[in-house]
């Protein structure tokens, strides 16, 4: 227990280091975290891993109990009476070894009168005793209970592990949404601030021609309108920004203050396998449904545990004592026994506390079927999503290819009075549109891989 402890109370040091470290060391600049630095700082603070890691520890404490029961219980006790109960005083005088004749009125026996009372008999004297015991008691067959319970404590433990591996995977899958949710509000606002040049060009170069008479006044108020409605939207790509980083700096638990930069952008590497592959895989190594599957065996264990009820109890029993006017250890004593008990008959108690033990069982059973139900469909939701993520990005980097094209062709017809400013704002906000749409398509490719990878159980900081 102890050494739980000091491994416990490491780790929160080092993590609380770790922040210091980073605080002392970047006082001012912008401290610059890769996907697996920010990884490894969510990881050290996330409330879920700290929860699911004290729930191993008490796992490993079950265990150390449930292997207790097989070894022997020492108990020591210290206990004084004092008492003028006639059976009572006699019987503490012979537990100190100091009953005499007197004791049973010897001085007023009369053979001739034999229904006289004896006084010293019936009316003792108080009588003090202390008794020092030592007493073990071993347990030789419990129907299977301790047997039971070590194993349950055994499955609680793999199922706390794959519990803890199952939360950190979620925390990875959390950190990712939230560096690429940075970069892709930073790449939103990229893409804004191509617009309010491109729209500040627009209305400079109006200008111009407004006043050599080639165009009319109102070709530079929809220019002047259209400049404003981007820097609108940069304002808002500039606040989802800031969220982003926010999100971020909560997840790594770091203050909101603390200037943050992130590193390059994360690409997880596509899984590999059909998706029949990938439902099987998930099956076995989904930590989630491991960690169902092993409480599923606790809950057998368990029936086990209630079962041995039904069976005899047998164990041994070694005790010495000592009796004394005054505490010590006078008038030794010792005993030894063995006991079987069944309980044969208890209204239905016990055959009641079974059903219910095997109905949890099933119930666990029922569940860990809808589970792996729900990750067979989770693989193949993603697995479908990120073949469509795929092609979605390729399909929008095409498109914006084609609106910088369709947008230089338009800018030469309206700089030639061919075309009117509706139709070049269009081409260029058409542009912008394809840019954001490649932005989001990244992200939902990265996203949807990960979301694949998490379904499998193979989601790790290097992503490969």
């Amino acid at each position: 227990m102890k050494s739980r402890l000091l491994r416990r109370h490491s780790g929160r040091l080092k993590g609380m280091w770790g922040m210091l470290a980073l605080f002392i060391a970047y006082p001012v600049a912008a401290e610059t975290l890769n996907f697996a630095q920010c990884v490894d700082a969510a990881l050290r603070q996330n409330p879920n891993l700290l929860a699911s890691r004290a729930q191993i520890e008490q796992a490993e404490a079950g265990l150390e109990q449930a292997r207790g029961s097989r070894f022997p219980k020492v108990t020591v006790s210290l206990n004084g009476v004092r008492s003028n109960d006639a059976l009572s005083a006699f019987g503490l005088k012979l537990s100190q070894r100091n009953a005499t004749f007197n004791d049973f009125g010897a001085g007023q026996f009369d053979p001739a009168n034999l229904s006289v009372a004896p006084e010293n008999l019936n009316h003792p004297a108080a009588v003090n005793n202390f008794n020092t015991r030592i007493e073990a008691q071993l347990p030789l067959y419990t129907g299977g209970m301790i047997e039971g319970y070590i194993e349950q404590a055994q499955f609680y433990i793999r199922a706390a592990q794959q519990g803890d591996l199952a939360a950190r995977q979620q925390v990875i899958f959390h950190v990712l949404q939230a560096y690429e949710g940075v970069h892709a509000a930073r790449a939103y606002v990229d893409v804004a601030k191509q617009g309010e040049v491109a729209a500040g060009s627009y209305v400079k170069t109006i200008s111009s021609l407004l006043k050599q008479g080639v165009v009319v006044k109102s070709d530079l108020l929809s220019a002047q309108i259209h400049l404003e409605d981007v820097r609108v939207r940069l304002a808002q790509a500039q606040n989802a920004e800031a969220s982003a980083q926010d999100r971020l700096h909560m997840l790594l638990g770091l203050p909101l203050a603390l200037p943050l930069d992130i590193g390059p952008r994360v690409s997880p590497v596509p899984l590999s396998g059909k998706p029949s592959e990938l439902r099987k895989q998930a099956l076995a190594d989904n930590p989630g449904l491991n960690a169902m599957r092993h409480q599923l065996e606790a809950a057998q264990a368990n029936v086990k545990v209630v079962k041995a009820g039904l069976y005899p109890q047998v164990g041994l029993m070694a005790r010495q004592d000592w009796n004394d006017k005054n505490a010590g250890f006078d008038a030794g004593s010792y005993t030894l026994g063995g006991t079987v008990s069944w309980n044969v008959f208890d209204g239905g108690t016990t055959r009641g506390a079974v059903d219910r033990a095997a109905a949890g069982k099933s119930e666990l059973a029922a569940r860990l079927r809808q589970a792996e139900s729900d990750v067979e469909f989770q693989v193949e939701e993603a697995s479908r999503k990120s073949g469509e993520a795929e092609r979605r990005l390729a399909v929008r980097e095409l498109a914006v290819a084609h609106a910088e094209e369709a947008l230089s062709l338009v800018e030469k017809r309206y700089n030639n009075g061919v075309t009117t400013i509706t139709e070049l704002l269009a081409a260029r906000a058409q542009l912008d549109k394809a840019r954001a749409d490649v932005v989001a398509a990244k992200y939902d490719l990265a996203v949807q891989r990960a979301g694949l990878r998490l379904a499998v159980g193979k989601l790790e900081p290097d992503l490969k």
